[in-house]
């Protein structure tokens, strides 16, 4: 960033003077620091959050329109193959191929979130979903439908990027966590709800449903302002400060915040460090980071969420519950509900204590479903079998919604230094639908196998991510996106 004095808009200052008031707190030996009136009071700063959640729920429209793409195939499978005379395989591809447009997605999203913006990217991540749904609702075959489809998921592979770094970096960091496991919540709220909708509207007013979160995200965020993050990184100074006092409100003094984020902006030019390639991340200063945020990924989707959360029908009805449908919206129920527990308990317990009950939770799940099947599978106790196969898959995605779902979301938000959040995001990104599709691809295939063996699987990865947690993943409870990054690499 130039070394020009910049002005701060409403009083006057300049940026180099700020710098220098605040230099002996903030910075020793060239080096960010942690300021010692670190309470609680400080941290407010006589501010307001009002633009902070408004902004908020302007960009989880983007988790909600996820979540409805996610959710649109599980209830319009038999009327869609119906009506368009697909085969089942013709289907499965249409099904299987939002993945593949989320996994494009996610390597091109930190890309276009680093060259327009955040809120540019989610822009574009709306046009690219609103084409798609438009291509599933005038469809007439398995071309046009595939089309859509894949529009879709392109869309939603960047807003898995945008929307919780954009939170993240607009966020004050004592409701940082909290508001950023909205996007989270939002993810389960749009695919319950296209679940719910599938069961009593046609499927093509269905897709025509899915476009509504976009027009909401489009019309709310010409009221939201840029990151100031972004924005300061990029060198548009001005724009940067008026954004902070946007977000932070009138009255709030923002010296403090706007000193840490300009002084980190400010060594990523002196440094004239250039926008980082994906073979730039195993450099040594920047390999911590990405162990945590792809380890995270790797485990969130290896304790198996995908195949258990797409066939948690199939999965009562194989254990022998009467109906999988009773068992299902129980599913929705506990998912929604222990996902607003999560983010209450966010900036509370902090982010290492949820993933490592979540974790835990995840391995009792997982369980006592496999041994509900082993239990079938030697004629044993034969009447506990269903109540334990349902009570293992609730446990299980109560466990996995209080954090395992969130946490990585939010902790990949913050670990990155501005410089490489482009690329590392989307390694991140790409890495999750990686796993999501591989999960997703072979539960069938090794539930055929062995349904004990199967559940016995995930819950080994269960007990990998309780240790990996222990072992390399900081606490970022309470610190703003500069300490978090100076505590990794420091």
């Amino acid at each position: 960033m130039a070394t020009d004095q910049f002005k701060d808009i409403e009083n006057g200052i300049s940026h180099n003077n700020i710098l220098e008031d605040l230099e002996k707190p903030f910075i020793q030996n060239g080096k960010m620091v942690v300021s010692e009136d670190s309470s609680p009071e400080a941290d407010k700063e006589n501010g307001s959050i009002a633009m902070v959640l408004l902004s908020t729920c302007v960009a989880v429209c983007g988790s909600f329109e996820f979540g409805s793409c996610v959710g649109y195939s599980a209830p319009t499978q038999s009327a869609i193959r119906e009506d368009l005379n697909l085969s089942l395989a013709e289907f499965s591809m249409f099904g299987s191929i939002l993945t593949i447009g989320a996994m494009i997605g996610g390597i091109t999203s930190g890309r276009i979130a680093d060259f327009v913006g955040r809120k540019g990217a989610m822009r574009i991540s709306a046009v690219f979903c609103v084409i798609g749904w438009l291509a599933v609702y005038f469809s007439t075959g398995a071309l046009i439908l595939d089309f859509g489809r894949f529009c879709t998921g392109y869309g939603i592979g960047i807003f898995s990027y945008a929307v919780p770094v954009f939170i993240a970096e607009i966020a004050p960091k004592n409701l940082r966590g909290g508001l950023a496991t909205i996007n989270q919540l939002m993810i389960v709220s749009g695919s319950s709800v296209a679940y719910l909708l599938g069961t009593v509207v046609s499927w093509q007013t269905l897709a025509l449903t899915g476009i509504l979160p976009c027009i909401v995200l489009f019309v709310g965020l010409f009221f939201t302002p840029e990151s100031p993050r972004w924005l300061a990184n990029v060198g548009r100074e001005k724009d940067f400060l008026v954004a902070l006092r946007r977000l932070r409100g009138k009255d709030a003094d923002i010296t403090r915040e706007a000193a840490e984020i300009e002084w980190q902006a400010y060594n990523v030019t002196l440094r004239s460090l250039p926008k980082s390639r994906m073979l730039d991340l195993f450099d040594r200063k920047y390999i911590r980071s990405v162990i945590i945020g792809v380890g995270l990924m790797v485990f969130q989707q290896f304790i198996g969420i995908n195949g258990i959360s797409f066939y948690a029908s199939e999965t009562f009805a194989e254990a022998g519950l009467s109906s999988g449908k009773t068992g299902t919206v129980a599913y929705a129920i506990v998912q929604v509900l222990l996902t607003v527990v999560g983010a209450l308990l966010m900036d509370k317990s902090g982010r290492r204590p949820l993933l490592m009950v979540s974790a835990s939770g995840t391995f009792i799940g997982c369980f006592l479903t496999g041994a509900s099947f082993y239990l079938k599978g030697q004629n044993l106790l034969l009447e506990w079998v269903p109540l334990l196969a349902v009570s293992g898959v609730l446990i299980y995605i109560a466990a996995f919604s209080i954090g395992m779902g969130a946490v990585p979301w939010v902790i990949m938000s913050e670990i990155f230094p501005i410089n490489v959040k482009g690329a590392a995001g989307s390694l991140v990104v790409l890495v999750n639908w990686i796993g999501a599709w591989a999960v997703s691809f072979t539960f069938n295939f090794l539930m055929s196998w062995s349904s004990t063996g199967t559940f016995f699987i995930y819950a080994g990865f269960c007990v990998l991510t309780v240790l990996f947690v222990a072992r390399f993943v900081p606490e970022t409870k309470g610190k703003t996106l500069e300490e978090v990054q100076a505590s990794i690499n420091g």
